[in-house]
């Protein structure tokens, strides 16, 4: 910006303008607490009449006394900031009939001890002083008419830089109406404010209290003296905020940048905090203790990387800082080959490094050695990115290949560890739950929130649990916790959600980087009996009849599409036909089993579908779900 002060060198003599604020009127200011004789019901506002004058706005204030009387407030934010030659004012109307003894106007800032009053010396003084803390301003004005009362604000001791935050209006005896009340303060005129010298002037004057710190301590610093950082900030915030000419430009600017800052602090809000670590500035000595008695200290110990994985760089940090970059460092080759065998394990149902849990001696060989060394090294070349490590593995003709065996190569690999087919696997406990929640609609996609407990049957913490206390009881939750994604189950150590652990789900008091997969009898009996797949086949039902089309071959091909992701052959497109038809025929004569389908979780029934369609439709579902197709990888 080029810039030349018309003003430069002269001395700031007059101010040129003056401003009223109008701080009380029809009601208090901002954040203002009303108190008073009667508490927060001391302020009472009336509208004009024969008995209530008002001078301005709809409403004045008003209180009759008979004796020591005020109502007030404190607290308000802004609070009002005083400036050289600042004049606060009031109206007020006294009663003719009945008028006061005594009218005061008090001030807080941190303490009330500002105060102006008219008439008798009867109002709230201290030990009956009459200086700027309960200054005389003559005898009382005239009744029957409404007056401006003003009082300076240096009388009351209230000097540049005060924040008066609250306000009393009192009165010994009589009635009296207050209205339309504030403050004039005196101020650069715009021709004034073009001018950086007058403008700091003013400042200088004890005027800057309401400017940002920086600002103050750059004001306070000679202007011969001041470096070029303190000369830029004040320059900067002249032209963005004060310069007539130049505020007018930015503020648009500055609008959009502080509606992008309120933006940015509300996501910032809403990020959950958590707790860190970091190194003290100045490490405490530590020593190694005898018999680890604190009083017993030995030699002297200092944090290092281990002498037996110690890195070749000695510039890193002898702290878990150096520890980490040698963990990544491609002299450490385990930490790529660990990280590309359990993305391969989760691929693949099983790690090029069957013991993916072990790499050492007593772990397994891997099974292609050179493709895991030549994934490490891409992997670490990569800069670590995962997502193209995964589109890779993916995408490679490995694990696209088709999982259908001929009996001669499954008996040659049953393990398929040289994958000579693709990957076949049966999904893991959370996965299975979840997927029958989803495909039925019910699956809650919520991030975050506490533990829920979803179904299971009852009793089974009453073993477990300590007689007496909440621990043996478990309290089922409702609505859409019953149906948020497995991650969150509540999970006692001693009573294990019964569904999980049948699907070989780990029981967390270890760490399980490798979980065993068997098929037994009862994972089958909670695919058709737990009230959560069921229920999930009940909405899936519904799914079925609200989007699935009208007919019912095309409804079929819904079923398949949603839950197997394809179209049925003919001859399931037929099974599926007749066994819908059949129960159709059953349920038609038989409306207690029609109920007792459709009564199975918690989630509401939809009354307008057909009740015995929908529940042979379920009884298709259900059965989808049960499919080994559904519950298998591949």
């Amino acid at each position: 910006i080029t810039y030349q002060d018309p003003h430069a060198g002269e001395e700031l003599k007059i101010l040129d303008s003056t401003s009223e604020l109008v701080w009380i009127e029809d009601s208090i200011p901002a954040k203002a607490k009303p108190l008073g004789n009667e508490g927060d019901k001391s302020w009472k506002f009336v509208k004009k009449s024969d008995e209530h004058p008002v001078l301005s706005g709809e409403t004045s204030t008003t209180r009759t006394a008979t004796g020591l009387s005020q109502h007030f407030f404190e607290g308000a934010d802004p609070p009002l900031i005083i400036a050289e030659g600042d004049v606060l004012f009031a109206h007020v109307y006294l009663d003719s009939k009945n008028p006061p003894e005594t009218i005061q106007l008090q001030f807080k800032t941190n303490d009330w001890n500002h105060r102006a009053f008219w008439g008798a010396n009867k109002g709230h003084s201290i030990e009956g002083k009459t200086d700027h803390t309960n200054f005389s301003m003559g005898e009382l004005p005239e009744k029957g008419k409404w007056v401006r009362l003003e009082v300076p604000a240096k009388t009351v001791g209230l000097s540049p830089g005060s924040k008066v935050n609250g306000w009393a209006f009192t009165q010994f005896g009589g009635t009296v109406h207050w209205d339309k009340s504030g403050i004039v303060t005196k101020k650069l005129s715009d021709k004034q404010l073009a001018s950086f010298s007058l403008w700091e002037q003013y400042q200088l004057r004890g005027n800057s209290s309401s400017l940002p710190k920086e600002i103050q301590e750059a004001l306070k610093v000679k202007a011969d003296q001041r470096n070029e950082e303190q000369r830029e900030r004040l320059m900067t915030h002249y032209f963005l905020k004060v310069n007539p000419e130049t505020k007018s430009e930015f503020e648009p600017a500055i609008r959009r940048e502080n509606e992008a800052k309120g933006r940015l602090t509300a996501i910032e809000k809403a990020i959950p905090s958590t707790l860190i670590m970091e190194d003290r500035k100045e490490p405490r000595q530590a020593y190694i203790l005898e018999r680890g008695e604190y009083t017993q200290q030995r030699e002297k110990v200092s944090p290092n990387v281990p002498q037996w994985i110690a890195s070749s760089n000695k510039d890193a940090p002898p702290n878990r800082l150096g520890l980490a970059q040698w963990l990544v460092s491609p002299e450490q080759p385990l930490t790529s080959r660990v990280t590309v065998n359990r993305f391969w394990q989760q691929l693949f149902g099983t790690g090029l490094v069957k013991t993916s849990e072990d790499f050492g001696v007593q772990g397994e060989q891997p099974s292609h050695p050179e493709l895991l060394d030549w994934m490490a090294v891409d992997f670490m070349e990569s800069g670590w990115d995962v997502k193209r490590l995964i589109k890779m593995m993916v995408m490679s003709s490995t694990y696209r290949q088709s999982s259908k065996a001929d009996p001669e190569k499954f008996k040659q690999d049953p393990e398929n560890r040289i994958l000579a087919r693709g990957p076949r696997f049966r999904l893991d406990a959370e996965s299975i739950r979840d997927q029958a929640l989803a495909m039925s609609g019910l699956l809650g996609n919520r991030i975050g929130g506490k533990s829920v407990k979803p179904y299971q049957p009852a009793g089974l913490w009453k073993p477990v649990g300590f007689g007496g206390s909440n621990t043996s009881v478990f309290k089922q939750d409702k609505g859409e916790a019953l149906y948020r994604r497995s991650m969150y189950t509540f999970w006692k150590r001693t009573s294990h959600p019964p569904s999980m652990a049948i699907f070989d789900a780990p029981n967390r008091e270890t760490c399980t980087v490798r979980r065993e997969r068997t098929n037994t009898p009862l994972q089958a009996l909670v695919l058709m009996n737990d009230v959560q797949f069921f229920e999930a086949a009940r909405k899936f039902g519904e799914r079925v009849m609200k989007e699935g089309g009208k007919g019912t071959e095309e409804r079929i091909r819904f079923i398949y599409r949603t839950a197997l992701g394809r179209l049925p052959s003919e001859s399931e497109k037929s099974s599926i036909l007749n066994l819908y038809n059949e129960h159709l025929k059953d349920f038609s004569n038989s409306k207690d089993t029609v109920s007792g389908i459709l009564s199975s979780g918690e989630s509401p029934l939809d009354e307008s579908l057909n009740a015995t369609e929908l529940a042979s439709w379920t009884m298709i579902t259900h059965l989808i779900l049960n499919l080994s197709e559904t519950v298998t990888k591949g």
